[in-house]
């Protein structure tokens, strides 16, 4: 057993280290062919030092940032040629890659960057830290409940943009000694003003349910996937049912730890595509696609993890059942809004269909739904969190130029590490970028 297992870790580092070297001579051969794609002036950066395999963390600001490039240059500054080729591909703002520290450093020297805005807390977040004379700003890739939203190192920013009085309070109550007052700024979320993409079935009377559950986790406190748990007995009772459609779009590293949740997610992806060729009329849908809104805007019900997905649901407004975590071990802070969640347990996963009517019509699920979405989102009118996340970019901007005049005079120094690696490690990269 143990050889292998050791036979297929090497085989595993050997395909994705040849990925690794496909991926940076295509990178290459195109910036060759037609130039790194560095624009003249550049105001505001979005750092992503990850791979491809969390390119899901960016996609879902590319139609707030297209929106916000329109009055200020904006530029993705990236570390990895694999997900430097899809961005490229994809991204509406021009996309940078720059490999080492120095790299980094020049880049920084060409341009008065004002703000870097960071969409996880890779590790290499800490590379673009050193540089002074910008404010690093935190936006997370989604609101939720999860233990991350509280991570001390959201200290390590000059600022956060956060969805509003929920993150507020979280924060006040999680991090000690932190100026959540000055340092955390509610926006809402920007993201929910440009939910959009063709739907993918007809306007028929079938109720669509959406299940978005996500991946397994890879520590016991962070075990909030549901695949292995609910999602089979979820998928099919709504399948066997022709008064429902289901949706299913599971997050993109489910299975990558547990060969059990792995195997789960294939056979609710079998059950779709049976159910799909028994009634061709049913069009129930498995999504792995790059784009995120039109799922979430359209479908009746909502059955999500403890994830982001809640609260990009909730920001919709519309009904959205909770699946509650199997393992004990999983941390679940019911203190904000999955205290009045509407929880479906593993042992109820089958009646799931008296569950989703329940949550469609019961007027105090409602009224609780409502309430909650104010309070994590504030103003969910169309086009007013796009204000918000604008204003609170000018807000920075104006500080931004205030302290650059106050320090016009400063000598400028190098801020490179001497001790830092100049390269980044994507030798052997567990990904294949």
């Amino acid at each position: 057993m143990g050889i292998a297992a050791d036979l297929r870790a090497a085989r595993r580092v050997i395909r994705n280290a040849m990925r690794s070297r496909q991926t940076s001579r295509e990178l290459a051969r195109r910036i060759a062919e037609h130039g790194a794609g560095e624009p003249s002036e550049v105001d505001i950066v979005v750092y992503f030092a990850d791979t491809r395999v969390n390119l899901y963390q960016i996609r879902q600001w590319y139609a707030p940032l297209a929106e916000l490039a329109r009055t200020h240059p904006v530029t993705i500054l990236t570390r990895s040629p694999g997900a430097t080729l899809i961005l490229q591909d994809e991204a509406p703002v021009p996309v940078v890659y720059r490999r080492k520290v120095t790299d980094l450093e020049a880049f920084v020297g060409r341009h008065r960057v004002r703000i870097v805005f960071y969409v996880n807390q890779n590790m290499k977040n800490f590379q673009m830290f050193r540089y002074a004379r910008m404010w690093h700003v935190f936006i997370n890739h989604g609101e939720s409940d999860k233990m991350y939203m509280t991570s001390n190192q959201f200290k390590a920013y000059d600022y956060a943009f956060v969805a509003g009085q929920a993150a507020i309070d979280r924060l006040s109550h999680k991090l000690w000694g932190y100026d959540v007052a000055r340092k955390a700024i509610p926006i809402g979320r920007p993201q929910a003003d440009h939910f959009a993409g063709e739907v993918p079935y007809p306007d028929d009377d079938r109720t669509v349910v959406l299940y978005a559950p996500t991946w397994e986790g890879d520590r016991p406190a962070a075990a909030y996937g549901s695949i292995a748990s609910h999602g089979v007995a979820i998928a099919e009772a709504v399948l066997a049912s022709p008064q429902y459609r289901l949706v299913y779009r599971p997050h993109p590293r489910s299975g990558v730890i547990d060969p059990a949740y792995r195997a789960a997610n294939e056979r609710i992806i079998a059950a779709i595509a049976a159910a799909n060729t028994a009634e061709p009329t049913a069009h129930h849908v498995f999504d792995d696609g790059p784009q995120l809104g039109w799922q979430l805007a359209d479908a009746d019900v909502a059955i999500t993890d403890i994830s982001a997905m809640v609260y990009d649901r909730l920001a919709v407004g519309k009904p959205i059942l909770v699946t509650r975590p199997s393992s004990p071990l999983a941390e679940v802070d019911e203190t904000g809004f999955l205290g009045s969640a509407e929880w479906v347990h593993a042992a109820d996963a089958p009646g799931i269909l008296a569950e989703i009517d329940r949550v469609l019509h019961d007027e105090t699920a409602l009224d609780s739904l409502a309430h909650w979405s104010s309070h994590h989102f504030g103003d969910t009118s169309p086009g007013a969190a796009t204000a918000r996340f604008h204003a609170a970019v000018e807000q920075l901007i104006a500080e931004w130029d205030r302290h650059a005049a106050v320090h016009a005079g400063d000598r400028l120094t190098s801020e490179s590490d001497p001790f830092d690696q100049d390269e980044d490690d994507e030798g052997f990269p567990a990904s294949g970028d």
